[in-house]
């Protein structure tokens, strides 16, 4: 092989790592109070429908609400850290995205920060929270 192209090879198989690397790592970096997903019961009113909701795409917000439901009152999601520098945001999934894709859902089911799902009967109020409220 000549070494221009190993050269060439070489430098593709770096960049392929590369990024492969920047898709992984983001969710390993973890810094400030981790947020969560917190879901409640609340009175009937407008709402997505939670069951259309794929437990992939939306994992916080399935979460919080498959606790609410075993539990039968407030339920909580997994941690979601931010990253340093705000590296993490823009390759990483986060509740706030959930929310994002939920109010374009339904726009009548949303307020400033929290949104409103139902699930096997119940209307739920999700927000998300910064754990010890910083």
């Amino acid at each position: 092989m000549r070494p221009v192209t190993r050269n060439v090879v070489v430098a593709i198989l770096v960049v392929v790592v590369a990024l492969l690397a920047l898709g992984a790592v983001p969710s390993y970096l973890r810094s400030g109070a981790p947020y969560h997903v917190v879901a409640e019961p609340t009175e009937p009113g407008p709402a997505v429908n939670a069951s259309n909701l794929s437990e992939r795409r939306y994992p916080y917000l399935t979460g919080a609400v498959a606790a609410a439901e075993r539990g039968g009152g407030e339920g909580r999601s997994e941690p979601y850290w931010e990253g340093p520098f705000g590296l993490k945001e823009s390759f990483a999934h986060s509740p706030f995205d959930e929310f994002d894709a939920v109010g374009q859902r339904n726009p009548e089911a949303t307020t400033d920060g929290t949104v409103f799902v139902a699930a096997n009967g119940t209307r739920y109020r999700a927000e998300i929270v910064r754990e010890g409220g910083a």
